[in-house]
């Protein structure tokens, strides 16, 4: 399945703090990076090109679930780890928010002259895909984000998102020259959502009244547009709750980690000495990088990996995060030196747990499991924005957590 569309977010202010930024950057760069060297730089581009996909990502690298921050920073952390490696990986990450926007065509000129790709096509491509979000589709969604990636084989994804102040929102609207036919007809596909009334959308597959008139239209930016759209929403709570995620397969996750009887597992998976919290951590990350499209309709559920820093579900457990960083880059540096059986020990993981989650079909005690993630946050070095975590009663201190 190859989607594009795009998803609604809260408006939240605020920053992300640079204890969590540079480890978004690292398990951000760690995870492109394998899946690039496991499927390659298309699939890559395919992923980011999901809606769904992209907050499940952007979950697991502990950013609040429900922000608008979301996009911000994933853009913000894949820039910040791939610029360096953008040669050797073949994918290269322009723009980005505010002024960073603005930069994306001398970016993409660079590239091409990097690659030999047809920078004009690929300027001409970027500044297209911001018009008709921008103007030609009439939502009320004004642009302050536009990150263009690219590939060495000229395959590319738009990430941008626009504001809406009145509603507080913001919306992310995501597309892939792969499934991409015409860039003023039906230019998303895959937008699903809760009907919201009518929207007016000049570049609507069925909106061939317009066809003719819709070049002068963008160039004048319309106030008026035709065709209801549906659209991918998520709801306006900021918690996470039981109805954001998939039960059952979370408590796959948990069973993996936390069962004593497959507490051996690990070194099976040639991921030793690991504590069931890393586990659970490397099981999500691992669904992220070799789940399904199907698997990612709960993104929710992958803030379960690393919290948010905002509390949401759960402070940042930092040991824990730099302990999924530190395996995850030890095997891409096995995988380069030939060693295939530790590098595909993700792999194996997520089929683990599947196999968990079909045959015994666990379901996770949520309220209990929130509590249970708060009662040992100061032993995994649990941080927010508001400071270190603090428990409100003692830690079991005699299972090894990571």
């Amino acid at each position: 399945m190859r989607r594009s569309g795009h998803a609604d977010l809260p408006l939240h202010g605020g920053h992300v703090p640079q204890w969590l930024a540079q480890r978004m950057a690292a398990l951000g760069g760690a995870i492109s990076e394998t899946i690039i060297q496991q499927y390659g730089t298309d699939e890559l581009l395919a992923r980011l090109a999901d809606p769904f996909w992209f907050q499940a990502f952007g979950c697991v690298l502990g950013m609040d679930w429900h922000s608008s921050g979301v996009t911000t920073s994933v853009v913000g952390a894949l820039k910040r780890a791939l610029r360096s490696k953008a040669g050797e990986l073949g994918i290269y990450i322009c723009g980005g928010r505010g002024r960073h926007s603005r930069q994306t065509p001398d970016e993409l000129i660079s590239v091409g002259e990097d690659t030999g790709l047809d920078a004009n096509a690929l300027v001409r491509a970027s500044r297209l895909s911001a018009r008709v979000d921008n103007n030609a589709v009439g939502d009320g969604f004004q642009l302050y984000l536009h990150s263009f990636i690219v590939a060495r084989n000229g395959q590319w994804v738009v990430v941008q998102q626009g504001m809406n102040v009145q509603t507080g929102m913001a919306r992310r609207y995501h597309w892939h020259s792969q499934r991409l036919k015409s860039f003023i007809e039906a230019p998303h596909s895959g937008i699903a959502g809760e009907s919201q009334g009518q929207i007016m959308n000049l570049v609507d597959g069925q909106a061939a009244p317009a066809q003719g008139a819709i070049l002068d239209i963008l160039r004048q930016k319309p106030e008026t547009n035709l065709q209801e759209i549906r659209k991918l929403m998520m709801h306006r709570r900021h918690e996470v709750g039981r109805h954001c995620v998939d039960l059952k397969r979370l408590g796959a996750v948990l069973l993996t980690a936390y069962e004593r009887n497959l507490s051996d597992f690990a070194s099976a998976l040639l991921l030793e000495k690991l504590g069931p919290r890393t586990l659970q951590s490397l099981a999500l990350v691992a669904e992220v990088i070799h789940g399904t499209p199907t698997r990612f309709r709960d993104p929710a559920r992958f803030a379960f990996a690393h919290g948010g820093k905002d509390r949401h579900p759960f402070p940042v457990p930092t040991k824990v995060y730099d302990r999924t960083v530190e395996v995850l880059e030890t095997s891409l540096e096995r995988a380069k030196l030939g060693d295939k059986e530790r590098s595909e020990g993700l792999s194996r993981l997520h089929r683990f747990v599947k196999t968990i989650e079909h045959t015994l079909q666990p379901e996770a005690d949520f309220e209990k499991l929130i509590a249970h993630e708060y009662q040992i946050s100061p032993s995994l070095g649990g941080r927010s924005v508001f400071g270190p975590a603090r428990s409100p009663e003692s830690t079991n201190t005699q299972l090894r957590l990571f």
